[in-house]
């Protein structure tokens, strides 16, 4: 039978120059068989913002206020996007700024702003680069002796830029923080582990943030994650146990994140089915969404009931508990342990007494994941890019990671891409950047084809891509709207202020707080950040929950929350743990330990309050205002203590501008 190949428009975009300009959208399907039929009639439309365009029942597109959208056609099984744009001719337009293009990505932009006619705002001043580098590339502040140095240094802005970002991608607070952004869409989530929850996902952070530290590319990491088993090829069940055991042994020579593969995203009890394990996949290494797909195709996705269960078959065999092989080795071991062995092939999850045994260096027997052989060869379509087939014995999964390594797939890169430029952007050129589909088209094509091709050339190499962004003059452009780009959100002609993200706000505050001599330990013992190893013990903790750090129990994006809030406002005004970390600044106890603080004392007090908050030092009105408030204060420490809490509920404190 044939099928449908694409939908063709025409014409293929609208660009105007008048609210109220309209015109008419054909629409023609091309099947399998080389038919070319007009099915405009039969076509569903759509548009992405109907403040922009509106389009009726029978293709009929107009413009309906300034800016850049997207009409949507659907029919059949197939999707295809119409760009709308309607320019302001009256829009002011400032002097282009005069800072040449860094690279492609900003030819790209620069392209796309001139054929909306939106100029970008100006370079941001060193102060707010190196802040907004720190926060993006680390999860970190700028210590005061950071900006300083980095004020202080004479070479022109674009080479210090350059070689400032070259060192914060090789700190180990960059691994740290991007193993928490990856963490976050591949599910870390410790009440989700079948068992050892808190200690497993440890484990799972550790293992990336290693890999990061050594800069493994993407597609390397993502492979080990897809592929993992608990037991490496020809490893026996009682080798695996000895091992696995030896993890939680101190005197252990063994570490988790030795390991070739990362078993523990398959070892989740949201993950028992293989439609669960298929939704999880897709989001977290195709960056789509197959929620729908699950019961019905969705009006307005391309993605059918029949795609999504076709998809789930390759996870089936994908099981958590105890291999065949090893199932009577497995009862022996736990009763020589005095362990429940649980029933059949699912075992039983390891409980805080056998847990303490392998602390003391015991071997105790482990629930694995496997994959369970099939009888007979397998053929099933892999989301519409052919059939594989699976032969007996082989890992089904396999021919999904060859899948998507190849460098024709058209999500794998794009997804990863994507989420990394809404990190830095607040905003994805596919947004949401989980939501990869036909309908959901890019803001700038160009950008992303660009930039996941490049990133696939240069061997998924993770630091590369944030490189190429953040050297960008797109990406350091300040926040700052001009006459003409006030109301930009999606084409980044200027920075977008977004909140810092929960882990930043806790350590950031324990960085503006911390004594003097401390500064750069709390910056780089990892042990005790949030940003850091700390990450997954403060997971469902009130601060971080407050300010939005995701609980990571479903496959959306959406999940972390950057967004101002007023509990947010009324917690760091008044919760105790604030107050408690102003009672115990290291900063503070050292001032009240001073006699006198003589006024020259004092401004030194307010410039560092300032480059520790903000990364910049104060303006003359601002340090005339603290000056005042400390003279009057009953002691410097309470001047002080109160000038810092109120640094901290400030909106230049909270947000990455």
């Amino acid at each position: 039978s044939r099928s449908i190949v694409r939908l063709e428009l025409q014409p293929r975009s609208f660009a105007w120059t008048a609210i109220g300009s309209s015109d008419d959208v054909s629409v023609h399907a091309v099947w399998s068989d080389g038919l070319r039929e007009d099915v405009t009639c039969l076509t569903r439309f759509r548009t992405n913002d109907d403040a922009v365009a509106s389009v009726t029942e029978d293709g009929r597109v107009a413009g309906v206020g300034f800016g850049d959208t997207h009409v949507i056609a659907f029919y059949d099984n197939a999707v295809a996007a119409l760009p709308v744009i309607v320019m302001d001719p009256q829009r002011p337009q400032p002097d282009w700024p005069s800072d040449p293009p860094a690279g492609q990505i900003d030819t790209l932009v620069n392209a796309r702003l001139k054929l909306l006619g939106l100029v970008p705002s100006p370079i941001c001043s060193d102060t707010e680069f190196l802040r907004r580098a720190s926060i993006d590339l680390t999860g970190t502040l700028p210590s005061s002796d950071e900006v300083l140095q980095f004020l202080a240094d004479p070479d022109p802005a674009g080479d210090k830029r350059v070689r400032k970002i070259d060192e914060l991608l090789q700190r180990p607070e960059m691994a740290a923080w991007w193993a928490t952004r990856l963490c976050d869409f591949t599910g870390c989530n410790p009440a989700q582990q079948a068992e050892l929850g808190q200690e497993f996902a440890e484990q799972w952070y550790m293992w990336i943030y290693q890999r990061l530290r050594r800069n493994q590319p993407w597609d390397q990491l993502a492979a080990d994650i897809l592929l993992a088993t608990s037991r490496t090829a020809g490893q026996s069940f009682a080798d695996y146990s000895t091992v696995t055991s030896g993890y939680f042994h101190e005197a252990s020579a063994q570490s988790f994140t030795d390991r070739g593969t990362m078993p523990h995203f398959w070892s989740r009890r949201t993950l028992e089915k293989p439609t669960d394990k298929a939704l999880s996949v897709a989001h977290a290494f195709l960056g789509i969404r197959l929620q729908c797909a699950e019961c019905h195709k969705h009006p307005f996705d391309q993605w059918t009931r029949d795609d999504f269960q076709q998809f789930s078959r390759f996870f089936e065999p994908v099981q958590y508990g105890v291999a065949e092989d090893a199932r009577a080795e497995y009862r022996q071991m736990a009763e020589r342990v005095g362990m429940r062995a649980g029933n059949g092939g699912e075992g039983a999850a390891v409980n805080p007494e056998a847990l303490a045994k392998a602390r003391a260096g015991q071997v105790i027997p482990w629930r694995e994941v496997y994959v369970a052989p099939r009888q007979a060869p397998l053929t099933i379509p892999l989301l519409r890019s052919g059939e594989i087939t699976i032969l007996p014995h082989e890992d089904p999964r396999e021919p999904i990671v060859r899948w998507i390594r190849d460098p024709q797939n058209p999500w794998f890169a794009r997804a990863f891409v994507n989420r990394v430029w809404a990190a830095c952007f607040h905003v994805g050129l596919v947004d949401p950047p989980d939501d990869l589909n036909p309908a959901n088209p890019a803001s700038n094509p160009e950008l992303l084809d660009w930039l996941s091709s490049e990133f696939i050339r240069r061997n998924y190499d993770i630091r590369w891509l944030l490189r190429e962004i953040t050297v960008s003059a797109v990406w350091q452009r300040s926040c700052l709207p001009n006459a003409s780009n006030s109301a930009d959100r999606r084409n980044f002609s200027r920075a977008i202020p977004r909140r810092l993200p929960a882990e930043v706000v806790y350590d950031g505050m324990r960085q503006v707080l911390v004594a003097h001599d401390r500064q750069r330990q709390i910056r780089t013992d990892l042990t005790r950040r949030a940003t850091g190893h700390l990450s997954m013990r403060m997971a469902g903790t009130w601060a971080m929950h407050v300010f939005g750090k995701p609980e990571r129990a479903v496959a959306c994006d959406c999940e972390r929350v950057n967004q101002p809030s007023l509990l947010q406002s009324v917690f760091l005004q008044n919760d105790p743990l604030v107050h408690l970390a102003l009672e115990e600044s290291g900063w503070l106890m050292a001032v009240r330990q001073q006699s006198a603080v003589d006024e020259n004392g004092l401004h030194e007090l307010i410039t560092e309050a300032w480059l520790r908050a903000y990364g910049r030092k104060p303006a003359d009105g601002e340090r005339q205002r603290a000056l005042r408030h400390l003279l009057q204060a009953e002691t410097p420490a309470a001047g002080l203590e109160d000038l810092l809490w109120s640094l901290l509920n400030t909106k230049e404190f909270l947000l990455n501008h």
